[in-house]
């Protein structure tokens, strides 16, 4: 028997756990669904679906899954579909596709759906539009007429004077009767937020006590454009807001945003949620994670044969999170051991030439297994267990593996099912 096998066989087999029990543990995650949203942990994925899900997403998806899972929470996809222009045909169906197979799958997502729904940015316009106009209402947003040629005047001066490009901040200015007078022609324009007052202190649960005085080095950003869709900045305080997310983990890049992202909470009286800051998932040699790489997208490994579990096996072990890295541990293994306080500001160095070996570990020899050589492994498996009965064991794992209490012999119904879909099934149930 595959020793991953052997793993997972005797965690479901812990003591104490009878079929009755089993049972009620397999329909725990769907009724889990119902809980009241600010009640518990929520976290989500956000991915845009300008291209499909790779290395580093997946990371981030099981980071997220996993602090969800350890602490009874949802675990929620939302598809940031803002910017129509660069959206690859079929990439938000991939994404969702390549989570499942990576055995992350959300409990709420655009195919899922939920009840903080809808799921896809873009379907959720009026949202981003009441909170601009609140914010314009309260004086911390203003419209902004700045054609896009002089915006682009504003960035070349910059770059040719070395510096930072930056908004001037010119429609901040304009009285009421001039924003009427340019209404009357340009009823559309985009809205800006107002960067003023000092940026709020914020603890990020991995990179500690941080501040970014974004007034004194950014321009007044765009919170809503002219097409009226928002930009990054307020869909996702928005989403996170009328979501109930109560723990945002997301990559570094987004560090230096918070302090912006806590302005807009404060202007619109939400609370924010907690932050974690993943650090950057990289090559060997510190490159980034390149989507011109076609080898770092998930559709690759699937194609080519890995297991799921070897993904995600070599993803944490190259970082933290985790009392020590080791190889061959399966998922509840993952969620088990996973300490967020655990998790550093390094970054991660993947190094896929060692992933055929994880692979290997994880898939075990003989996995072209008999019932005959499957009973005595069971056997000797319940054996090495105190207090549980041969009879006891097939129980469980009948159970586990139909979910009913009688049938076909366990040995016959692994050999039939095959060694992946006996992990998965047995994987499923100790998630749930």
């Amino acid at each position: 028997m595959p020793p991953h096998m052997a793993v997972l066989l005797k965690k479901l087999l812990q003591p104490g756990r009878s079929p009755a029990a089993l049972g009620r543990l397999m329909g725990r995650r769907e009724a889990s669904l119902g809980t009241d949203p600010g009640a518990a942990v929520r976290v989500r994925f956000a991915p845009s679906p300008t291209g499909f899900l790779h290395l580093g997403g997946l990371r981030t998806a099981l980071y997220n899954y996993i602090f969800a899972k350890k602490h009874q929470g949802s675990f929620i996809l939302r598809l940031e579909d803002t910017d129509q222009t660069r959206l690859v045909p079929g990439a938000a169906e991939n994404i969702e596709d390549m989570l499942e197979w990576a055995g992350v799958p959300p409990d709420e997502s655009p195919r899922r759906g939920g009840p903080a729904g809808p799921y896809l940015q873009s379907q959720r316009l009026a949202l981003y539009a009441q909170a601009a106009e609140a914010l314009l209402k309260s004086g911390a947003a203003y419209p902004c007429f700045c054609s896009p040629q002089r915006l682009e005047l504003l960035k070349k001066e910059a770059l040719r004077n070395r510096q930072t490009p930056r908004y001037d901040n010119r429609c901040r200015s304009l009285s009421q009767a001039q924003v009427a007078q340019k209404l009357a022609t340009d009823p559309k324009p985009a809205i800006r937020f107002r960067l003023e007052g000092e940026a709020p202190a914020f603890q990020d649960l991995v990179y500690g006590w941080n501040r970014h005085e974004v007034a004194s080095v950014e321009g007044d950003p765009v919170i809503l454009k002219s097409d009226g869709f928002p930009t990054y900045h307020l869909a996702s305080v928005v989403d996170d807001h009328h979501m109930g997310i109560s723990h945002v983990l997301r990559g570094s890049e987004w560090l230096v945003s918070t302090s912006k992202h806590l302005l807009l909470y404060q202007a619109l009286g939400w609370q924010a949620p907690q932050f974690a800051h993943l650090p950057l998932l990289l090559n060997r040699d510190g490159s980034k994670l390149s989507k011109r790489q076609g080898d770092i997208f998930l559709e690759h490994f699937a194609a080519t044969g890995f297991l799921p579990d070897a993904l995600l096996d070599i993803i944490t072990n190259c970082g933290s999170g985790f009392a020590e890295n080791q190889m061959g541990r399966t998922l509840p293994e993952l969620i088990t051991q996973f300490d967020l306080s655990r998790v550093t500001c390094h970054s991660a160095l993947l190094d896929l030439e060692k992933l055929p070996e994880f692979n290997r570990l994880l898939e075990g020899p003989g996995t072209n297994l008999t019932q005959d050589v499957l009973n005595r492994e069971l056997k000797k498996l319940s054996d090495g267990l105190e207090g549980i009965k041969h009879s006891n064991v097939m129980k469980l794992l009948r159970v586990a593996l139909s979910g009913q209490q009688q049938g076909p012999p366990v040995a016959e119904m692994m050999v039939s099912l095959g060694p992946k879909e006996v992990r998965e099934r047995i994987q499923k149930v100790l998630c749930s």
